[in-house]
């Protein structure tokens, strides 16, 4: 699931980043083409978009980490915001939480990936 307000954001960075990194912008595109489409007020809370912060576990460690979903112009590690142009990023967006999946990190090795739980923008501000 991926909000209308996203999707024209999201298609425009895939496509900017085909020359780049062109596996990566696929895979991105891929999951817009999956995803369902609504409007933001009929996002379901527990599903991630962006600004979403998102608590996952990696299965492989058992490690929790939480991270927040954002467009590349906001990423900055050191405070946990997560590109949505990384593989984790492009794995996360749209998941569910109780939802498991497998995604490649940069030095190519597979990781098994929970989401335990999803809290969206409007909840964090106002939370």
């Amino acid at each position: 699931m991926i909000s209308a307000d996203d999707l024209a954001h999201v298609e425009e960075l895939a496509g900017n980043m085909m020359r780049r990194q062109p596996t990566l912008a696929d895979r991105l595109l891929e999951e817009i083409g999956r995803a369902r489409i609504v409007a933001p007020a009929k996002a379901r809370n527990n599903v991630v978009t962006m600004g979403s912060t998102v608590t996952y576990r990696d299965e492989m460690s058992g490690q929790e980490k939480t991270v927040t979903l954002v467009y590349p112009e906001e990423a900055d590690i050191t405070n946990l915001c997560v590109s949505v142009m990384t593989p984790i990023g492009v794995a996360l967006l749209g998941l569910s939480e109780g939802a498991s999946f497998y995604w490649d990190t940069r030095d190519d090795q597979r990781r098994a990936l929970t989401v335990l739980e999803v809290t969206q923008p409007q909840a964090t501000r106002n939370g």
